[in-house]
C-alpha cells in the first residue's frame, strides 16, 4: 500500500488576476541554499481511515504554526509522486498573510556518520509565489497539482 500524504494548496489572484500559490520551503541541511525544486505544497503523512481534509489542515497547522484559514476547500485529486507516495490535495482561494512561519521540527544526524543529531525545521519559509515561478521552485513531482489547481480555474497550464 502506498504512502498516503495529504495537503493543502491556497491560492490568491495577484495583480492583472494573476495565480498566486502559497509554497513552503523544505527545511534542513539537504534544501538549504537551493531553491529551484526545493518547495512543496503544505503537506504530511495521514493513517488509513483518517479523514484526508482533517489530514490535511492538521498538517499545515504543523508546518505553518497557525491553522488554515476558514474557507471552501475544493478537492483537487491524489497525485502520485516519483517516490510512489500519493498525495491527495484540497485548494482554497485565501488571502493568507501569517504573522510568522514556525514549523515543528525534525531529528536527524548532520553530518551524516558524524552522530551529532540535531533538530532542523519541517519549513524554513513559506510565502505567496506567482504560478510562473511556482512552476521553477515546485518539487518536479508536485508541478500537476499546479496545472490542476489551474485547469479548476479555467486557466491553461502550460
Amino acid at each position: 500500500m502506498s504512502v498516503r500524504s495529504a495537503g493543502i494548496l491556497l491560492y490568491r489572484r495577484g495583480a492583472g488576476s494573476e495565480v498566486e500559490v502559497w509554497l513552503a520551503h523544505m527545511g534542513g541541511p539537504f534544501w538549504a541554499h537551493k531553491d529551484a525544486r526545493a518547495w512543496s505544497i503544505p503537506k504530511g503523512e495521514y493513517l488509513p481511515g483518517e479523514d484526508p481534509l482533517a489530514a490535511a489542515h492538521r498538517e499545515f497547522a504543523e508546518e505553518m504554526g497557525t491553522t488554515a484559514p476558514s474557507a471552501d476547500y475544493i478537492p483537487l485529486g491524489d497525485f502520485r509522486q516519483p517516490s510512489g507516495k500519493v498525495i491527495t490535495v484540497f485548494a482554497a482561494e485565501s488571502d493568507f498573510a501569517p504573522e510568522r512561519i514556525v514549523s515543528n521540527t525534525f531529528s536527524l544526524e548532520w553530518p551524516k556518520g558524524s552522530g551529532i543529531i540535531r533538530n532542523y525545521p519541517e519549513v524554513d519559509d513559506a510565502g505567496w509565489t506567482r504560478e510562473p515561478e511556482a512552476r521553477r521552485k515546485l518539487v518536479g513531482g508536485q508541478l500537476p497539482i499546479l496545472d490542476a489547481l489551474l485547469q479548476k480555474l479555467g486557466s491553461v497550464a502550460p
